[in-house]
């Protein structure tokens, strides 16, 4: 069976048999009470922050104040609630009649839920760890209702710092535990750097003339590092996701603290750095297709990104002809990473914390979402993976409004899917089944690639038979994540697997499931998955690869 992957093309061979015996692993201990939740969203929140023309906060509106839409719409608005200086304010008892709507307990504290992602993959130590020093030092503004996680991707998993807690002592060794982890922007500063020299070495420019057709597309150079770059974005998008999924139902008021390292919203046009050379080519994905994932799963379980700009790359580059403005004083490689930010924010309701802001983020962020409107509805949930547009109203005039700007209606098989790569990302969940790995020793496969024997145990107390023509059998999915040491990763395929046994497996016995993969040379992080629909069952287990010596 060929998965087609543009990155790291894999080539899955599957035998299954009966097996008892087979020697696990003893699994990682997990941190306790986050991961692996099932996820049943009804309802859609809108939290809505309304200014006058000053930009100051208006206060004592109404749910009649409001007119909700969707898709252009109007929709009625199910559920409402002031939240002022961090309480909920009481409606008045002729609106609670009138519409029927529920209400927090007048003067009830609504905290704040704070997830902290720390991208050490693009980030450059230095200026993260300033930036880290900073948040512990506003920890103190913590309301006793608040509570924070903080979290940490390095380009092949994300390590949880810690759980829900308001302990500024815990949440203070939690980020001097940030701080003490290796950074990764040196590495893709060097990637830059390689690619910028190898252009001047060859003397390749682009001017404007008979050849401007030509130079709207990638050449083969320009091609492989922006490809590069957008899959190793993509990877951390796709982190960044998966971490609000596997911290999906905090109470109060929902926050991701997203502290960015420097993601391109466009890899191809910061590779190619010309604002006269505008690239059509789209061969690489860019702008909202990359995004997407991540404010798709923020809008729908209701949290509120503020990306925090910490730059990798551009902090730490002294060679203008990398980094700095061009003629004219365009930067625009720091224009796409701060494009990124923004348009996260944007989609959410946030504000996006640019430049001198990150030294002050939790004070900005505790400022902004102390005072908001809460309105709810109940979508006709179809299940058919379309987004609508949510539009905010306030019938008053002079008054703006931001607030999250669409919701996506995921059919069962893409939340599936959604739930099963977090789990594999997380390296797994308190309530999932490690999934003991063996591999065997790597084989060279024509000039750059190579195959891996993979054997896999699987407990038969996790998975459901069920009779089917006289014997049992197990409907099961597969999936493999291939992680490079570059940050280039495989897709994530769905495979189809289906076990049988003449007579009913044992309690207690594994099943020994053989399976070879095709990988390119290079070193991997191989992350496998199997889910059970029948019980929603998710096992998962990692080991690492090294191509054999040549």
């Amino acid at each position: 069976m060929k998965i087609h992957s543009r990155n790291l093309p894999i080539t899955v061979l599957l035998l299954a048999a009966l097996a008892p015996g087979f020697a696990q692993q003893p699994p990682a201990e997990q941190p306790s009470g986050v991961f692996g939740e099932q996820i049943e969203v009804r309802v859609v929140n809108v939290e809505a922050v309304v200014t006058d023309k000053q930009g100051n906060r208006v206060q004592g509106l109404k749910p009649g104040d409001f007119r909700l839409k969707v898709d252009g719409k109007t929709v009625p608005v199910e559920y409402f609630n002031e939240v002022r200086g961090g309480q909920a304010i009481a409606l008045d008892a002729a609106e609670e009649t009138v519409h029927g709507l529920p209400s927090l307990a007048p003067g009830s504290p609504v905290g704040n839920s704070y997830l902290v992602f720390i991208d050490d993959y693009f980030s450059i130590g230095p200026r993260r760890d300033e930036v880290l020093r900073d948040l512990k030092g506003q920890l103190s503004r913590l309301a006793p209702e608040d509570r924070m996680a903080i979290v940490a991707y390095d380009g092949g998993g994300v390590d949880m710092l810690s759980s829900w807690t308001n302990s500024q002592r815990q949440l203070g060794q939690a980020i001097e535990q940030a701080i003490g982890r290796r950074a990764f922007g040196v590495a893709r500063l060097a990637e830059l750097r390689s690619f910028e020299a190898s252009r001047r070495v060859a003397g390749v420019t682009f001017e404007p003339g008979p050849r401007s057709a030509f130079a709207q597309r990638l050449d083969i150079e320009e091609l492989e590092y922006a490809d590069r770059l957008s899959a190793q974005t993509e990877r951390a998008v796709a982190a960044a996701a998966s971490t609000l999924r596997g911290f999906a139902s905090p109470p109060g008021r929902k926050v991701m603290l997203l502290l960015a390292g420097g993601w391109p919203f466009s890899p191809a046009d910061y590779v190619v750095n010309n604002p006269n050379r505008p690239i059509l080519d789209r061969d690489v994905p860019r702008g909202e297709d990359i995004f997407r994932p991540l404010v798709d799963t923020a809008n729908r379980l209701g949290y509120t990104i503020y990306p925090v700009d910490v730059p990798g790359v551009e902090a730490a580059v002294a060679d203008a002809a990398l980094a700095g403005p061009l003629p004219g004083g365009i930067n625009i490689r720091e224009q796409e990473h701060q494009a990124s930010l923004q348009f996260t924010a944007a989609q959410t309701g946030g504000k996006a914390l640019l430049n001198s802001q990150s030294s002050e983020l939790l004070q900005v962020v505790d400022s902004d979402t102390r005072s908001y409107y809460w309105l709810g509805f109940t979508p006709s949930w179809q299940g058919n993976d379309k987004r609508h547009k949510v539009v905010v109203e306030v019938l008053k005039p002079g008054f703006k409004v931001r607030s999250r700007e669409d919701f996506l209606d995921l059919s069962r098989k893409a939340e599936t899917s959604m739930m099963v790569e977090s789990a594999m990302l997380f390296g797994g969940a308190p309530d999932s089944v490690p999934l003991a790995i063996q591999a065997g020793q790597p084989v060279a496969s024509g000039r750059r690639e190579m195959q891996v024997p993979i054997v896999l145990a699987i407990p038969v107390d996790a998975v459901t038979f069920v009779p089917l023509d006289g014997k049992y059998a197990a409907e099961l999915e597969l999936r493999v994540a291939a992680v490079a040491t570059s940050g280039s990763r495989s897709a994530v395929p769905v495979i189809p697997v289906t076990l049988r046994s003449d007579t009913q497996p044992q309690a207690g016995a594994s099943i020994r499931y053989e399976t070879r993969l095709k990988l390119r040379r290079l070193p991997h992080r191989l992350t496998l998955a199997i889910f059970d629909p029948l019980s929603g069952k998710i096992l998962t287990g990692s080991i690492e690869v090294v191509p054999p010596a040549k």
